[in-house]
């Protein structure tokens, strides 16, 4: 009997066949196109602008186009006929020039001057002219080749002639001259065959040692080797800039880029060294001028080059014009000549440089004043980190002064002016975040200055898309610059108001950092360094609050900095005040009131807000502790003490409720708790008391609905722990004498709960009270030698497990398994070990292997098994 499908079977199966012929028709039209391409002969090439038989017919490559079919590979061109001849001639021209260095290093000594001089000159002729009749054949490799060979038949012909006709010259001089002679082959040889690559940048090489050869031969001092090198980096600039070919060009650019360095290092450590002003003019001098060619090269060099021109003769122009100063001075004071210098590079907004040389002399001075700042680093770090050493012996006793709270052992006598760099910057930066208007007007020819050739637009037209050169902003771009802090242009960059944010955050931090190290160099007192630095908290925390309160984005920067290093002062004020009893309850009581009042001035601000409250709450954590330790009372006696504070949190957090500032105190409070906790652990009977009132906090917050998930079950825990705690400091060997009591009306109270509220967990109503009992009646089981306890644990555990199944409660069933598996592993475990023993030392490996491959072959049957557990487990109350 013939089976008829359903209608709507059968019709979705005639449109998977439908699609299937429409798949196959377009695939055969496409091959069908390919092929009628293929065998139509091409068309004859007509006039330019008349192709009559082109007209409707699409081009190759584009949309329309009969399409190549799937797979196709088009036939292989055949190779040119001169390929292997110019291989086999390349390989030539490498055998000879081997040929010719064995020669010459080998079999020179058996011939006489005549055959040597006359052999030299035949091949190095030979060499040399073979390239030109090779370009004119078009072997262009080969002639590569033979150049090389040539190239290194000259450098040959040179170490002959030196060896044989001048032997008693000196080897410096006449290497220079003859690296001179050569340059000059070889830029003539470059020259005449323009075709060869290899010519002209081996003439840039060769031209890097005669000055600097020549200055050696002479003897001359560091001071003339400088000028060679310089003068050396001068022509390789020239030909990076106008010289002929790529090659070249690059081979000047890292040729000159190395003697310039040189020039400029020879430069610096002269004056560095200088005995006085007058030994630093000599090399400032040299100095000077490398920052004048520097800027010579950069002003028609490309948008990088250019850059990093500017940068190099700004540090130029600093150690030049700072050198000489900075010689006079003490070496503790050398440091701010060359800040001064380079804080003097900033007029550079003002002169007629391109702009980007002119960012490249401001960078300069950025590095210059960075690196300024960093030598100041050792000594700040040295104030910040010193009284970490102070909580090994908290309270030992004042001491004199600043230093020997600190306890470093840097030479701050030699370091008197470390404190003026990060002032001098700091001030800077602050009338720069007082005066901002008036210094975007003076950098603003800067700004809108536009270097050679970019006035013109993509169209060739000049300022167009550029509101500054009067053609029309582009959509969506302001006309404003972006140093007035208004709408971003085409290119991204940094806003007014982010500038002028950042330069106020450097003048705060910086600020700070100059009184900390004012105070470590003057050795103020250390009442005056603890006062000092608790005012200077307050003086930061004023400006975050005024920040915060005020929201203003572009002033953001401002306060969050604010706040951090306000945080970071009131660590560094801390650990300082940690010396002596009554500066540390001055201290941190100050620090607390601040932060508190800080939290309540800055209403509305979010997340400063609750910063200042969670470091008000370490505060009187903090004062909590010194509290129990001047009492004269033990770590683990002091420890309720520390919770007091968790306490007022609790009721801080139920004050306000939903407040975004609830939780991070809370959170904060939950911390103090578990270093109370900490404390209390070596001694048992305080450590379950300390439990119990974490409890009763946990209890406390529970109340709260919004709290209730996560406290409820918190106390809980809290409550049995401090149980089990108790019964084992009391060393308790039968605690279900204990637990029973409370774990009978618990489970009678859940029974309860669960006739009221059918839907209410297992885990709420019978939770507790099981633990309380099944846990420490386990943990008592598996040190206890003898079979009753096991065993009673054991029944009770496997009825409380059929009931969790048989009633589909979690807690009773997961509670009742887990304790049975437990107690049933410790009967097995002596029997395990016993058998472990026994059998081979192969077969657990081998076991386990197999129960890997069995589970991994029914993978999918075991996943399937596992959520379906899951969702057993899930349905349970």
């Amino acid at each position: 009997m013939e089976h008829v499908p359903p209608p709507a079977e059968e019709l979705a199966r005639l449109d998977r066949e439908l699609a299937e012929l429409d798949a196959r028709r377009a695939q055969l039209l496409t091959r069908r196109a390919w092929l009628l391409a293929a065998l139509r002969p091409p068309a004859p090439t007509a006039a330019p602008g008349w192709n009559p038989s082109a007209w409707g017919a699409p081009a190759a490559g584009r949309p329309g186009a009969p399409a190549r079919p799937w797979g196709y590979v088009p036939p292989k061109q055949p190779s040119a006929p001169r390929s292997a001849q110019n291989v086999l001639l390349t390989l030539g021209g490498l055998l000879l020039t081997v040929a010719a260095i064995a020669f010459t290093l080998v079999s020179w000594g058996s011939m006489g001057i005549g055959g040597r001089s006359a052999v030299l000159a035949a091949v190095t002729v030979g060499a040399l002219a073979a390239p030109a009749v090779l370009l004119r054949r078009g072997l262009t490799a080969t002639a590569e080749a033979l150049a090389a060979l040539a190239l290194v038949l000259t450098l040959l012909d040179a170490y002959a002639v030196h060896a044989v006709a001048a032997p008693d010259t000196d080897g410096l001089g006449f290497t220079a001259v003859a690296a001179a002679v050569l340059a000059a082959l070889w830029t003539a040889y470059g020259l005449a065959l323009g075709k060869l690559h290899l010519p002209l940048p081996a003439a840039v090489v060769l031209a890097q040692w005669p000055l600097l050869f020549g200055a050696w031969a002479a003897g001359a001092p560091a001071l003339v080797v400088g000028w060679a090198l310089l003068a050396t980096a001068v022509l390789d600039g020239a030909v990076a800039l106008w010289g002929k070919g790529t090659g070249a060009r690059v081979t000047a650019c890292v040729g000159g880029s190395v003697m310039a360095f040189s020039a400029l290092m020879v430069g610096l450590t002269l004056s560095v060294t200088a005995s006085g002003p007058l030994g630093a003019l000599a090399p400032g001098v040299l100095l000077l001028t490398a920052a004048a060619a520097a800027l010579a090269g950069a002003w028609r060099a490309p948008r990088g080059f250019a850059r990093a021109g500017g940068a190099v003769a700004g540090l130029a122009v600093v150690a030049a014009v700072g050198g000489v100063p900075a010689a006079a001075v003490p070496e503790g004071w050398r440091v701010l000549a060359y800040l001064l210098a380079g804080l003097a590079l900033a007029a550079v907004v003002r002169t007629r440089l391109p702009r980007n040389v002119a960012i490249g002399v401001l960078v300069a001075s950025a590095a210059v004043v960075a690196g300024a700042l960093v030598g100041a680093l050792p000594g700040l770090a040295a104030v910040l980190l010193g009284p970490v050493t102070l909580l090994s012996d908290v309270w030992a006793g004042s001491p004199e002064g600043f230093r020997s709270a600190v306890g470093s052992t840097l030479p701050w006598s030699e370091l008197a002016a470390t404190p003026v760099v990060p002032a001098l910057v700091a001030g800077l930066l602050g009338a720069a975040y007082r005066w901002w208007p008036s210094l975007a007007r003076i950098a603003a020819p800067l700004i809108a200055r536009e270097e050679p050739g970019s006035g013109a637009g993509p169209s060739g037209a000049p300022g167009t898309g550029t509101p500054e050169a009067g053609g029309a902003a582009a959509p969506g771009v302001s006309g404003a610059p972006w140093y007035a802090g208004g709408a971003p242009a085409a290119r991204r960059r940094p806003s007014g108001a982010a500038l002028r944010g950042a330069a106020g955050a450097g003048a705060a931090v910086l600020g700070w950092g100059a009184l900390l190290l004012a105070g470590a160099v003057l050795d103020v007192p250390y009442a005056v360094a603890v006062t000092g630095e608790t005012v200077l908290v307050a003086g930061l925390l004023a400006l975050a609050v005024r920040g915060a309160r005020s929201g203003r984005d572009g002033s953001a920067a401002v306060p969050v900095t604010a706040l951090v290093v306000a945080l970071a002062a009131a660590v560094s004020t801390g650990l300082l005040s940690l010396a002596s009893e009554g500066a540390s309850y001055a201290v941190f009581g100050t620090l607390t009131a601040l932060f508190a009042g800080a939290a309540v001035r800055a209403a509305g601000a979010g997340v400063p807000r609750a910063v200042f409250a969670v470091a008000a709450t370490v505060g009187g954590t903090v004062l909590s502790g010194f509290a129990g330790r001047s009492l004269g009372l033990a770590p683990h006696e002091a420890a309720p003490l520390v919770l007091l504070v968790p306490a007022l949190t609790v009721l801080f957090g139920a004050r306000l409720r939903r407040n975004p500032v609830a939780l991070p105190v809370e959170l904060t409070g939950a911390l103090g708790a578990l270093v109370a906790v900490a404390l209390a652990v070596p001694d048992a009977p305080f450590l379950a008391l300390v439990l119990a009132l974490c409890g009763v906090l946990a209890a406390g917050a529970a109340v709260r609905p919004e709290r209730r998930p996560v406290a409820g079950y918190l106390a809980a825990a809290l409550f049995v722990l401090a149980t089990w705690v108790r019964l084992a400091a009391s060393e308790v060997s039968f605690p279900e004498a204990y637990t029973l009591p409370v774990t009978v009306p618990a489970l009678v109270v859940g029974f309860l709960r669960r006739r009221k509220d059918p839907e209410a967990s297992s885990w709420t109503a019978y939770g507790p009270g099981l633990a309380a009992t099944l846990l420490p009646s386990l943990a008592v089981a598996w040190t206890d030698p003898d079979w009753q306890r096991p065993l009673l644990l054991g029944v009770a555990a496997l009825v409380i497990t059929l009931l969790g199944a048989r009633y589909r409660l979690q807690a009773l069933l997961l509670l009742g398994g887990a304790v049975l598996a437990l107690d049933g592993l410790h009967e097995l475990a002596p029997y395990v070990v016993q058998v472990a023993g026994a059998l081979p030392r192969w077969l657990p490996p081998a076991l386990a292997g197999l129960l890997l491959l069995v589970v991994g072959a029914t993978y999918e049957q075991r996943l399937r098994d596992a959520r379906r557990l899951k969702d057993a487990l899930g349905r349970m109350r």
